[in-house]
């Protein structure tokens, strides 16, 4: 008995002289060593701004037309008899090349017949003016008292060269027609139409063709309110070569130059745009020696317009602006502030500030999350930022480490 009950004393014996043991550990272990807490303020990159000089340049679309185009028609009827190998569709034509030719033989007739009425009016105008002096001599001879009108034949003689007037009309009328039946070219073109055929009867205004004039080409261009604001029309006419266009042609990009000549002067009722007409000189490059591409009619391009006014803005990147037009700003102490900015553009890179900043202003370039006035941050480079009691502990630490040193 007495053996088993030292035997079941033993294990609670070492249960006690090790959780004894144990406790005298805990008890006479040293505290570890308190760190202060590092209350990093969060870190930001920002950019000094500054306003500079800013020219914007407007964007559009439109697609090229001619500056004028005329529907072609006879004058006079007759048959075709022959036609210019320029007048086919495409063909370039010079002003004054004949392009459809009509029978001629009744219209030459007409111009013989009233040639020769002329000659008869001359003869009948010369016969009364013989006429007239013999009764003057007539008169004199019997009367020494001034002859009436009548008695020397003044009204006669009056008709006559009425009838003379009357047949150089009808001459002027007969060759006009004549030359009507040769159907020229207004202006340097482009044959864009033709409507007749060799042996075809053509009456008298009937449409034959259509023309669109090469020398200038227009792009009919919408512009907003809000763009419209940077183009002074009355400058931009001053400015040639103000216009830029683009458009693909074969699969390769080329430009073209233009200019800003005027606007339509009425606002667009179902899209509220003002439209604007840009010209081109010499579209299809027929009096030019420099090598280029053609600015065909009907191609579509893009316009980009230099504007005329140059203010003093502050450009930021777009990504800095938030929805709320508020930018962020590091203010003295390395606070965060959020300050509210007026927006003059935005483009798809850049957003264009008239005020709000000052030069100098830091603006936070990179994301913040949650944002607040008064929030902290730094900039790379910065220390970072310690509670109170943390820096008194860093400048004890400092002291203590000096004395050592000295000692």
């Amino acid at each position: 008995m007495k053996n088993t009950l030292i035997k079941a004393g033993i294990p609670l014996l070492i249960l006690l002289v090790a959780i004894g043991v144990a406790s005298a550990m805990i008890m006479s272990k040293e505290p570890p060593e308190q760190q202060p807490v590092e209350d990093k303020a969060f870190l930001v990159d920002a950019t000094a701004v500054s306003s500079q000089p800013v020219t914007f340049k407007v964007r559009s679309q439109g697609n090229v037309v001619p500056k004028n185009q005329t529907s072609l028609s006879a004058q006079v009827s007759g048959k075709v008899e022959s036609l210019s190998e320029q007048f086919v569709v495409g063909g370039m034509v010079r002003k004054g090349d004949v392009l459809a030719t009509l029978e001629q033989q009744d219209y030459l007739t007409d111009v013989k017949l009233a040639e020769a009425e002329l000659a008869q009016a001359k003869a009948a105008l010369q016969e009364e003016i013989a006429r007239g002096k013999v009764a003057e001599s007539e008169w004199k001879s019997v009367n020494s008292v001034v002859p009436p009108e009548l008695g020397l034949r003044k009204p006669q003689l009056a008709r006559e060269q009425a009838n003379v007037k009357a047949a150089e009309a009808k001459l002027e009328r007969a060759q006009r027609n004549l030359s009507r039946t040769r159907i020229t070219a207004p202006y340097d073109g482009l044959v864009v139409s033709r409507n007749i055929d060799l042996g075809q009867f053509v009456s008298t205004g009937m449409a034959i063709g259509s023309v669109y004039a090469t020398d200038v080409a227009e792009v009919r261009l919408p512009v907003t309110d809000s763009d419209l604001a940077f183009l002074d029309l009355q400058q931009s006419k001053r400015q040639q070569g103000n216009v830029t266009l683009t458009a693909s042609v074969a699969g390769k990009t080329h430009t073209w130059t233009g200019s800003l000549v005027r606007t339509e002067g009425i606002r667009d009722s179902a899209s509220r745009v003002v439209y604007v007409i840009v010209e081109v000189v010499d579209p299809y490059l027929r009096d030019s020696d420099e090598e280029g591409v053609a600015l065909q009619f009907g191609q579509f391009v893009e316009a980009s317009i230099t504007g005329t006014r140059t203010e003093d803005l502050i450009v930021l990147p777009r990504t800095t602006l938030r929805l709320d037009n508020t930018v962020l700003v590091v203010e003295e102490g390395r606070e965060l502030a959020i300050k509210p900015v007026d927006v003059l553009r935005t483009s798809a890179d850049s957003v264009y500030l008239s005020d709000g900043l000052d030069d100098g202003d830091l603006v936070i370039m990179s994301a913040v999350p949650n944002p607040y006035n008064g929030m902290k941050v730094r900039l790379p480079g910065d220390e970072p930022v310690l509670p109170p009691e943390a820096e008194n502990d860093k400048a004890e630490d400092t002291e203590r480490v000096e004395q050592e040193a000295s000692e």
